[in-house]
């Protein structure tokens, strides 16, 4: 083992002296030599024992100590012996094995096979598991469940947004709702004098296509034999052509043309609702009470009894028919005395028929859909 390695594994601070280097840089500094000692490879350290604070850890041998002999020879290097048995971190100064440590292949050695005390000892450090993936899987049972709970829920949200369950009405009905919107262009549809005009509301003109669908199957060519009544709202020619001289249409009444037949029956029903006032043959007015100008009727379609009266005017109700359940009151008793002598069950149909314009799944529109189609053939 030559002496570069030992001094690059020692630190020079570590050895305050080194009598070696100093015997190998000036030789007129030798220390003496026992006669009797056997030639040592490294130079001899001055005689002495170490103090912790020059290398802590380390001992060495007393100042009587001569040296190793050839009667004491040292343990063979890298053999096994009592110093293996202790452990590595970190040895009784008193309890060191005895290696020559002024033998710079013996110190070498130590370093190699001990390491330095004052080293700090290198931990492995622990690992930590792996952390779970950051967020939550989408497929877990409880994404499942919810996911299919909110489909549940949407599922009956459209069935109430959206009723019929994919029922709808003949598709006639969307022909007849095309030909009333021409019909009640006609500025002369409201009833005379009160200009009542719920047979062209906006939201209550469906009555008419309503009653086209029960009196004619919305057929414009539709003829009753027994009462003579003709065209898509069925009325006899005579009664048609007097009201619509009302609707001072520009051209001769035709019970075959949708829009004349519609446009009468729109004026019609406005008389039925509000009344109207006639010329009888003397040249005086005649005022024709409506549905609207009897009190107990008020009760029924607004719930109020209190009537609107005014010299030379039907009575109306005081308030607006507009719930719903007046509505149909009123579309059931508009319908027999359009249709003189109908049965009481046609008009509660067409009350029926009315209150669920939006919902044709309606048990009780099939049934009556059904009827009209059974009539039909």
């Amino acid at each position: 083992m030559n002496r570069d390695f030992e001094y690059i594994t020692y630190l020079d601070d570590e050895w305050p002296d080194a009598p070696e280097n100093e015997v190998a840089d000036a030789p007129q500094a030798a220390v003496p030599r026992t006669p009797a000692a056997t030639p040592r490879i490294g130079a001899a350290r001055a005689a002495g024992r170490r103090t912790r604070a020059a290398r802590p850890g380390m001992a060495y041998r007393a100042a009587a100590d001569p040296g190793p002999s050839a009667s004491a020879p040292r343990p063979q290097l890298g053999t096994s012996g009592p110093d293996d048995d202790f452990p590595d971190d970190e040895l009784p100064d008193d309890e060191l094995p005895s290696y020559d440590y002024s033998d710079a292949e013996a110190r070498t050695e130590v370093l190699i096979t001990r390491g330095r005390s004052t080293a700090a000892k290198r931990r492995l450090r622990r690992r930590r598991p792996a952390s779970p993936r950051a967020g939550t899987p989408l497929l877990t049972r409880r994404n499942v469940i919810v996911a299919a709970a909110v489909t549940l829920v949407l599922g009956i949200a459209l069935a109430v947004v959206l009723p019929g369950g994919g029922a709808s009405w003949p598709a006639s009905v969307a022909t007849v709702k095309q030909q009333i919107e021409v019909a009640c262009q006609n500025p002369n549809v409201a009833s005379e004098p009160g200009q009542v005009n719920f047979a062209c509301g906006q939201d209550t003109r469906k009555v008419l296509w309503v009653f086209a669908l029960l009196t004619s199957g919305d057929d414009p060519a539709f003829t009753d034999a027994a009462t003579g009544r003709k065209g898509l709202e069925p009325i006899t020619p005579s009664q048609g052509g007097a009201v619509a001289f009302s609707l001072n249409l520009h051209h001769p009444y035709n019970s075959a043309s949708p829009i004349d037949s519609l446009a009468v029956a729109a004026r019609a029903i406005n008389s039925i609702i509000a009344g109207a006032t006639a010329i009888n043959q003397n040249g005086g007015q005649v005022v024709q009470p409506g549905l609207e100008s009897n009190a107990s009727n008020c009760r029924r379609y607004t719930g109020s009894s209190a009537l609107l009266s005014r010299q030379g005017f039907p009575a109306l109700c005081a308030k607006p028919v507009t719930s719903a359940a007046g509505q149909a009151a009123l579309v059931a008793d508009v319908y027999q005395q359009w249709m003189v002598g109908a049965p009481a069950r046609e008009a509660s149909n067409a009350a029926v028929l009315y209150a669920n314009s939006d919902n044709p799944g309606d048990a009780r529109v099939q049934a009556i859909l059904h009827d009209i189609t059974q009539a039909a053939t």
